[in-house]
């Protein structure tokens, strides 16, 4: 059932955005910059890529949990800790945060088909739009009376309509359009995390403490489990290839899983890899324009790439202890990394 938004659209000018920073401890205005100094270019494997890392310049911690490419060659991340969406700049060095409202606790941000930064809010029980550049901020709470949801992840459909998770046992979706907010509960409960959207616009979304994955019917909204073979693998986020096949990170078994709906027989729908090294825990998964998959490791703390056609890791590890990466994303030639566990944003440059 559908039911009306609660929203609330802020413009942030010149003076709001100083505010807004003032938030974070911060003292700088749009004309202004904090600026962070990038790490030398540092070798890794696969081709020449190379790793470049920026503290970032706050005076406070932010959190930095999720990040995605914004439209204008800068880098949107969620300041999970301190309530705001950040925006760091790769060719300055200069960090801006921006307020989301009160409460506020982000943990995703995508990129979406208008250019905005769409965020999912679990502190205020919201999805949140962020124009690009203009910075008007929106929110859209969930329906009246839901309990907290711990939104997780969201992702755009076919339609331009907006997917999310809730770990507290949720699926829904925004209508774009119209601002409708549509909530479902999800099958066996609490753990929906990570979500994704197919190359043909079929939504799959994963559950951390049910253990699968599941694809959902945009006209009804419910989902249909899919279960990976290895039992209690842990789920945790979901990428698709451009043939549609959906990849796993799997936190608790350690394994990097594919799954291809369209295969015609059962034993040809699920592969499984495990990541090198001894109890690796695997936390994010990203596919890239050339279908290589990236996963990042937290026991080990590296990032890894794999290559599907010769089934073989190449390992990135980090320069700092316990990156602790929780999300991946990237453009060609790039693949972004932001490191809660140090306050660092990262690229590979894949060359």
């Amino acid at each position: 059932m559908f039911l009306p938004p609660l929203t609330r659209r802020r413009t942030l000018g010149a003076a709001g955005v100083t505010a807004a920073l003032s938030l974070c401890g911060a003292s700088m205005n749009p004309a202004q910059s904090q600026t962070s100094t990038p790490t030398p270019l540092a070798s890794i494997p696969l081709g020449g890529g190379r790793l470049q890392s920026w503290k970032l310049a706050t005076s406070r911690r932010t959190g930095i949990h999720d990040l995605a490419p914004a439209p204008d060659g800068g880098v949107w991340f969620t300041a999970q800790v301190s309530g705001h969406l950040g925006w760091f700049d790769p060719k300055s060095g200069r960090t801006e945060l921006l307020a989301l409202g009160a409460g506020s606790s982000p943990h995703g941000v995508i990129q979406g088909p208008d250019k905005a930064a769409w965020i999912t809010d679990g502190g205020q029980n919201a999805l949140v739009q962020v124009d690009w550049p203009g910075r008007t901020v929106r929110s859209f709470g969930l329906p009246p009376g839901t309990p907290y949801a711990n939104l997780n992840t969201c992702a755009f459909d076919a339609e331009g309509d907006l997917w999310f998770t809730g770990q507290s046992g949720y699926v829904g979706k925004l209508a774009v359009k119209s601002g409708q907010v549509s909530l479902h509960g999800a099958p066996k409960g609490r753990g929906p995390y990570g979500i994704c959207t197919t190359p043909t616009g079929e939504v799959w979304w994963c559950s951390l403490a049910g253990n699968f994955i599941a694809r959902i019917d945009r006209r009804t909204g419910e989902s249909t489990v899919v279960v990976p073979p290895t039992p209690g693998q842990g789920a945790r986020r979901v990428w698709s290839d451009s043939r549609g096949r959906i990849w796993v990170s799997e936190w608790n078994s350690g394994n990097l899983s594919v799954h291809d709906p369209a295969a015609t027989t059962p034993a040809s729908r699920w592969r499984s890899w495990k990541l090198p090294g001894s109890e690796p825990r695997a936390y994010a998964v990203y596919v890239d324009e050339r279908d290589l998959v990236w996963v990042s490791e937290w026991t080990h703390n590296v990032v890894l790439s794999f290559d599907p056609h010769s089934e073989t890791f190449a390992s990135y590890p980090m320069p700092r202890d316990s990156s602790n990466i929780r999300q991946i994303l990237g453009r060609p030639g790039e693949v972004w990394l932001p490191e809660s566990g140090t306050e660092h944003i990262s690229v590979i440059h894949t060359g």
